[in-house]
């Protein structure tokens, strides 16, 4: 057919783009090969909105093995021989349209990232955002991506140790399903995801290829609409059994040694893996599709570049041992099967029975090499002057903070995400010391060594919203802070950052200002960013979502039983409370949900704050002087010290300061705040650790009731079902709501 401007507007390319295209060829190129351009120069492969500013994060230093960005995830020294192998990304616009598979090929994906490196996944997690749990539609896409996530992880045996999830309007069309894996690796075991070697072999291994997620990387470069719905073939489809067998037998292959390198078929398939591999080598490849194992008959040539079926790896193996590589697939009954050979000239050549179909620059179509990259204008928001207009002293202050506390406890945001989790398993295949020992951090055990790698996702959209710079400086020091709180030394990040369309000037503000933020704040902390990935275009027509730049970070425990828990310990336990307390409700659930308040700044932060609250409390941690750790986040100060009572039906009774506005002290979000509790014998020594530090003593540990200066709030056991059934008894308010309706 011929190929017009048309042509590549449809596949989501640009006039300009198109133009480009024909500069680099020396021709106009034919349809398989703008199909190619497409998926590869699209905004989820190319980056090609984002890349200037992702170049101005710390990319180096700690213990970094490989540059970031360089193979599938990030690689980290944690001693005795082992590497750290961590990575989050996003399948946002597939679990909008059919959460299941959208949420259960995100895990897939993001664990093959990880073993493709010739790693063992260990520990998985995610971070979730729905709309209002009332609404019928955020219930839906609720029940399918915890069913994907649950069916997907528990099936392939790597258990879910953490996450988080959060409910806001502005995601009602558009969810967010973030996945994160983590795995260990011996020293010498890693294989990059490279071609080279003149005459190598090119093999195909795993799940066969169908028609399943044809143009899934453009579908994500594109606004949710009402007929997105339409584009339901772009969606994946897993099979988790298949992926373990995948995992088992590539594990086993790299220990051949026959392997020179292996990539995860991901977003736009074929084209993507064979483009990466021969760019990172300076070298080309002749594929022949024909030769390419597929479920169904007569496919097309773009098709078969651009599928993303699941379940598939890209191998180039040293020639005359291919034999080797053949023998381990068909053990784990497996299809293999060679459909080309390195080139060292630097094209990408692709025939099907005989005719060349497709003749493409490998560099041409990769990030880094040939594909475009783009200055965006911004600007400041509009509604700033909103959140320039709150005025606190407007705010009054509750006749009854009890009830209030009540309705905070309760929150879907707030409460025990049980329900949720319960439907994963977070056990097997690993040692997760949190499920019956919480810390604020999930903390898992490294096989065969005394270590214990902590693990946590991170981001409070809303404040990512009042303040871009500031709120994901506040993310990361969060998932900083929450590994200090267990016990651990923060190494590194990986970066899922969701945000709205590019070209929106408004929008743009908030992803240059939130890379600035996290920027600053990860080289505070010495956690360099090792990859990740970018999701614009999580907009629908009522707008973009809150800016929501999630940080994934894993720190090291050198000796696992040292690790530190939120539970209270013991009655008679003092509390005391790390950090400055603010008079400051800024953006706190409080202030949005029982007093309607949608703009208003992000709260109290200070970069240098947060470091010394660290600094400290890891050496107080050292010391053992303190017997439990859990930050102050959503939901404030009353939140944390119920949530550190509930695991051993421990009670508190807290003092508040007549210096600050009680409901700011209970339920105000300032940020650099942990709560510790201490031994009675252990107070002088405690104290004279603080060596000036800021500290408030806010009260002690009861055995059971909750007080708040003086006044008997109920019971923790009390306060724990409220918490625990919150989520699981809307559900059912609402379905029973439903029910009625239908009548």
């Amino acid at each position: 057919m011929d190929v017009t401007v048309k042509t590549a507007q449809q596949l989501r390319l640009t006039e300009e783009e198109f133009e480009l295209i024909k500069q680099k060829l020396g021709r106009t190129p034919n349809f398989n090969e703008l199909c190619a351009f497409s998926g590869m120069w699209s905004e989820h492969c190319s980056y090609k909105n984002s890349i200037k500013w992702l170049k101005t994060l710390p990319r180096e230093g700690g213990r970094m093995l490989v540059k970031a960005g360089e193979e599938n995830a990030g690689l980290m020294d944690i001693g005795d021989n082992l590497g750290v192998v961590f990575k989050i990304e996003s399948h946002n616009h597939p679990s909008a349209i059919e959460p299941f598979q959208g949420a259960a090929t995100g895990v897939g994906g993001i664990h093959r990232d990880i073993f493709t490196m010739g790693a063992r996944p260990i520990a998985a997690l995610n971070s979730l955002r729905f709309g209002k749990l009332e609404e019928e539609k955020t219930r839906h896409l609720l029940a399918g991506v915890v069913h994907g996530i649950g069916h997907y992880g528990n099936c392939f045996g790597v258990p879910t140790v953490g996450g988080e999830i959060y409910f806001d309007r502005c995601y009602h069309t558009n969810p967010l399903v973030n996945a994160m894996s983590v795995g260990t690796v011996e020293a010498g075991q890693t294989v990059s995801a490279i071609a080279e070697g003149a005459g190598n072999p090119v093999m195909f291994v795993g799940s066969a290829t169908g028609k399943d997620g044809i143009g899934g990387a453009s579908f994500a470069s594109a606004d949710i609409t009402a007929e997105s719905v339409q584009e339901l073939p772009a969606v994946q489809v897993g099979d988790p059994f298949q992926e373990k067998k995948l995992l088992e037998a590539c594990l086993e292959v790299i220990r051949t040694g026959a392997v020179v390198g292996m990539q995860d078929m991901g977003a736009a398939g074929i084209i993507c893996s064979t483009a990466e591999m021969s760019a990172k080598g300076n070298a080309g490849m002749r594929i022949d599709l024909d030769k390419v194992p597929t479920r169904q008959p007569n496919m097309k040539t773009w098709e078969l570049l651009l599928s993303e079926s699941q379940e598939r790896m890209l191998l180039v193996a040293h020639k005359g041992r291919e034999a080797e590589v053949q023998e381990v697939f068909e053990k784990w009954d497996l299809p293999c099967s060679v459909i080309g050979e390195v080139t060292d000239d630097g094209l990408l050549k692709f025939y099907m029975n005989g005719e060349l179909e497709a003749e493409l620059p490998a560099q041409d179509l990769v990030l880094g090499g040939g594909a475009p990259q783009y200055d965006r204008e911004y600007r400041e928001p509009a509604y700033f002057q909103k959140i320039a207009a709150f005025k606190q002293e407007t705010v009054p202050v509750p006749a009854d903070l009890r009830v209030v506390a009540e309705q905070l406890i309760s929150l879907p945001s707030i409460a025990s995400k049980r329900w949720i989790y319960q439907q994963y398993d977070s056990m097997v295949g690993t040692v997760n010391t949190s499920t019956n020992a919480p810390s604020d951090a999930a903390v898992v055990a490294v096989k065969g060594t005394k270590k214990g790698i902590a693990i946590t996702t991170d981001c409070n959209s809303r404040y990512v919203y009042a303040d871009p710079y500031k709120g994901a400086m506040i993310a990361v020091s969060e998932a900083a802070r929450n590994i200090v709180c267990s016990g651990g030394q923060p190494l590194g990040v990986t970066n899922c950052l969701n945000f709205g369309n590019p070209y929106d000037p408004e929008v743009y503000y908030q992803f240059v200002n939130a890379i600035k933020g996290m920027g600053e704040a990860c080289r505070r902390f010495d956690t360099p960013v090792t990859g990740g990935n970018v999701s614009f275009y999580n907009q629908n027509p009522d707008g973009p979502v809150n800016p929501t730049p999630t940080i994934g970070m894993v720190g090291l425990l050198e000796d696992i039983s040292r690790k530190m828990t939120l539970d209270f310990k013991e009655e008679g336990d003092v509390l005391f409370l790390l950090g400055r307390s603010t008079n400051d409700l800024g953006c706190s659930e409080y202030l949005h949900n029982v007093h309607g308040v949608t703009h208003s700044p992000a709260p109290h932060f200070e970069l240098e704050e947060e470091a010394a609250l660290q600094q400290k409390l890891a050496a107080l941690i050292d010391q053992d002087l303190v017997r439990s750790a859990h930050d102050v986040a959503e939901g404030g100060l009353f939140v944390t010290l119920c949530e550190s009572g509930f695991s051993n039906g421990l009670g508190f009774s807290a003092l508040s300061p007549d210096s600050l506005r009680k409901d700011a002290w209970l339920f105000g979000e300032g940020q650099s705040r942990v709560v510790v509790s201490v031994a009675l014998g252990q107070v002088p020594a405690f104290e004279k650790a603080l060596q000036g530090f800021s500290a408030e003593k806010i009260g002690v540990v009861t055995s059971g009731d909750v007080l708040i200066d003086g006044e008997f709030w109920g019971t923790i056991t009390s306060w724990k079902d409220r918490y625990d059934t919150a989520i699981g008894n809307q559900l059912r308010k609402e379905d029973a709501a439903g029910a009625l309706g239908a009548l």
